[in-house]
């Protein structure tokens, strides 16, 4: 059975035999496909989106149902481009952005991986970056 809302309930009759019986329609998602920086393209995976906000987020204080939550935003927001093909590193900035907002460890955990830092110093550099975030928000 379809979750609350995702399908619409129609009663129908048969022309033929003036019988009457209940359709359930929802609508097909499609998916785009990810563009990867070497050029492959494979399906957009939520599985792997997960994955990654759960290494990001690994012994810190967040909830199996925030990560999910999460996942789910950025799935839709990918889908509503309404694009057959998203490069990768759309992907990868929506999880940064919702990453940045729920916990600057889990931020710059996996914007270290995903930005490919070469050495400390970039590490060091987007530490500093959210510092100086911080000390302006609270302005």
């Amino acid at each position: 059975m379809a979750k609350e809302g995702e399908s619409i309930r129609r009663r129908r009759e048969c022309l033929g035999c003036k019988r009457r019986f209940t359709t359930y329609e929802r609508v097909e998602e499609v998916l785009p496909m990810v563009v990867k920086k070497d050029g492959r393209r494979e399906p957009f995976d939520r599985g792997k989106v997960l994955a990654g906000l759960k290494k990001a987020c690994e012994k810190r204080p967040i909830s199996m149902a925030t990560l999910e939550a999460v996942a789910d935003r950025i799935e839709k927001r990918i889908q509503e481009r309404g694009e057959a093909e998203v490069p990768c590193r759309v992907v990868g900035e929506e999880v940064m952005a919702e990453l940045h907002q729920l916990d600057q460890v889990a931020y710059v955990r996996f914007a270290s991986v995903y930005r490919e830092f070469k050495d400390v110093t970039q590490f060091m550099d987007e530490v500093k970056g959210l510092i100086r975030e911080r000390g302006e928000g609270q302005a």
